[in-house]
């Protein structure tokens, strides 16, 4: 079992990132798996996260179900449910950390569209994309956030609208991820407890960035949003390139 000190590290680490998924609505599993992973294996703090994610998705879904954009968030559930197998078998073809770096090249160029204001049309077809895309991303590196992410940002959605549309969607991909977890015996006892000892920094994290959040116009949540791409996108590319030269 863990210890105290390992406790308090978890701990930590949920209520930092649930405050970044309070403002932004994503990233919550980014900033979570990487500082969780200090004491416990990789697979266990993506484990921990994830449950998470399912715990806290229901309530989310009560909370903000009158600002979510029904449309979006039912085309990107629906590409992301393809997506995701897809990503698993591209796993056969690539590692992990391959394309972790690819995943980085994709969400600087998205970026770079945003940084330039570059507004897409939205649509079934492009929210599928979207989806199917996050998908494959949380398949093959447990990361479904650019994706949808700069969808949403490259349509102009206005933020409170993006926001909940993003959290409800992160919901879904968890729900999704959460069977492969189960069948791989990822998810023991442990890990369930540490988890639901952790529910109460979730919620408190989250209504912290929640309120940080009411306090930004749509122009300052669009810069942390793509702040917190910019991070995706360096620590992808820093854990991809680590993981290929061997390290």
């Amino acid at each position: 079992m863990w210890s105290a000190t390992d406790a308090l590290l978890i701990g930590s680490a949920v209520f930092a990132a649930a405050v970044l998924r309070g403002i932004t609505g994503f990233g919550f599993a980014l900033a979570a798996v990487p500082l969780i992973s200090l004491v416990l294996a990789p697979v266990q703090g993506a484990a921990i996260a994830i449950l998470l994610q399912c715990m806290i998705g229901l309530g989310d879904l009560v909370s903000v179900r009158r600002m979510i954009d029904i449309r979006t968030l039912t085309m990107m559930s629906a590409g992301a449910v393809i997506g995701t197998p897809v990503g698993l078998m591209t796993l056969q073809l690539l590692s992990a950390n391959a394309m972790r770096v690819v995943i980085a090249i994709i969400v600087l160029g998205a970026l770079v569209s945003l940084v330039r204001k570059v507004r897409l049309a939205p649509g079934p077809r492009q929210a599928i994309g979207a989806g199917v895309l996050a998908g494959m991303f949380s398949g093959f590196a447990a990361m479904p956030g650019p994706p949808a992410v700069a969808y949403l940002l490259g349509t102009a959605t206005p933020a409170a609208e993006a926001r909940a549309t993003l959290m409800i969607f992160f919901f879904v991909t968890s729900l999704l991820a959460l069977p492969g977890l189960l069948v791989q015996g990822v998810v023991g006892w442990a890990i369930v407890l540490a988890a639901v000892a952790s529910l109460p920094l979730l919620i408190a994290g989250t209504h912290l960035g929640g309120w940080v959040f009411r306090r930004l116009d749509d122009g300052g949540y669009q810069k942390a949003a793509i702040a917190m791409l910019v991070v995706t996108a360096v620590l992808a590319a820093i854990r991809g390139l680590w993981g290929l030269a061997g390290g």
